[in-house]
């Protein structure tokens, strides 16, 4: 995997970092978070080739960067930091699990209990005069998180190193000039959202989003998400992980452990799926399903932006102001990949 400075990009998302974080991040529910990948699991298959790996840690800190960025609020900026801590390893691939790939969500109802169970996080807060339900859900921050295809910390964090790890969009001086676009904005219901300048950072800000969206559409991705999926039902049914394991482990630990399953037990079904997921290099693109492969068939949710671009009347959204954007967006939501991907089963 190749280089990126996570520690260098943050301090493009936010100069003046608070000292507030650092006490914060030490917490165990929170640092549990650097085992668990912001790309759901393809970190570990051929089948991709990410070129570093950038956690869910690194991911929420960002966001609560880009918030106090831009809003210099403490109850916002932790809303960001602990938006993830109900995310178990392999992250979405849960989701796909539990039949949730057009949300993606199902994991996020944990969030709530977690946080009022954290006996240390309750004690800080209670110091800092902030009540848990101020900070417990980060939906209710528009500036934090807000609706597809609004642009918010968390969306606007997730894609520049899911970007750079995937496929190189990004560098991270181009970040630094995409983000320098960056600016607040009052959305059609009179919210704060995250916006550009300019038409222009606008448009290769949606150009390069949807680049790496599509990705995330095709059939390598959905297939990979939905076999580890289907991987941890099959450990937990065959004993070899209970449920708690995926908050209780970081994800290469459990990498490890479903090695040594599939080693002693080289002949059952858990074998054949991880054989399958770890020496997977590329997939069958197909009509109808294949004899003697693992295939897939099935929609997922669809991550893209149309953001806000400030405008002498205030603010409008970039499709409405760029007929390439309105065709980039529209291209994207037509895309369809082939009914079916499939790859051949380990043997």
């Amino acid at each position: 995997m190749g280089e990126f400075s996570v520690s260098r990009y943050h301090s493009i998302l936010c100069p003046d970092r608070p000292d507030f974080l650092d006490e914060y991040l030490a917490l165990p529910s929170l640092q549990r978070l650097g085992g668990v990948g912001l790309l759901c699991g393809t970190d570990w298959t051929p089948l991709f080739r990410n070129k570093f790996f950038y956690s869910r840690l690194d991911h929420s800190v960002g966001a609560a960067l880009i918030t106090w960025n831009f809003t210099h609020d403490k109850r916002q900026t932790l809303a960001s930091l602990f938006h993830d801590i109900a995310t178990p390893a392999f992250s979405h691939a849960v989701d796909f699990r539990n039949g949730d790939r057009m949300r993606q969500e199902s994991t996020e109802a944990l969030t709530h209990d977690m946080i009022n169970g954290d006996l240390d996080l309750s004690e800080m807060l209670f110091r800092d005069g902030i009540y848990k339900y101020e900070m417990d859900d980060y939906h209710r921050y528009p500036v934090a998180d807000n609706e597809i295809p609004g642009l918010s910390a968390d969306r606007l964090e997730y894609m520049y190193p899911s970007g750079a790890a995937l496929c190189g969009e990004w560098t991270t001086d181009e970040i630094g000039e995409s983000y320098a676009a960056v600016t607040l904005l009052k959305n059609e219901r009179g919210q704060d959202e995250l916006g550009f300048r300019d038409k222009d950072a606008a448009l290769d800000y949606v150009r390069r989003f949807l680049d790496v969206s599509l990705i995330l559409q095709k059939g390598e991705d959905k297939l990979a998400m939905q076999l580890m999926g289907d991987i941890i039902g099959e450990a937990v049914s065959c004993g070899y992980m209970e449920e708690g394991d995926l908050y209780a482990m970081d994800e290469q630990s459990l990498i490890a452990r479903f090695e040594d399953c599939a080693d002693t037990n080289p002949g059952n079904g858990f074998a054949r799926l991880f054989r399958t997921f770890r020496g997977m290099t590329g997939l069958v693109r197909s009509d109808t399903r294949l004899e003697g492969h693992y295939c897939v068939s099935f929609d997922v949710k669809r991550r893209y932006v149309d953001p806000l671009v400030r405008t002498g009347k205030g603010a409008e959204r970039v499709s409405a102001l760029s007929g390439e954007a309105a065709r980039l967006i529209g291209d994207f939501l037509a895309f369809r990949d082939s009914p079916w991907a499939c790859v051949p089963y380990a043997t």
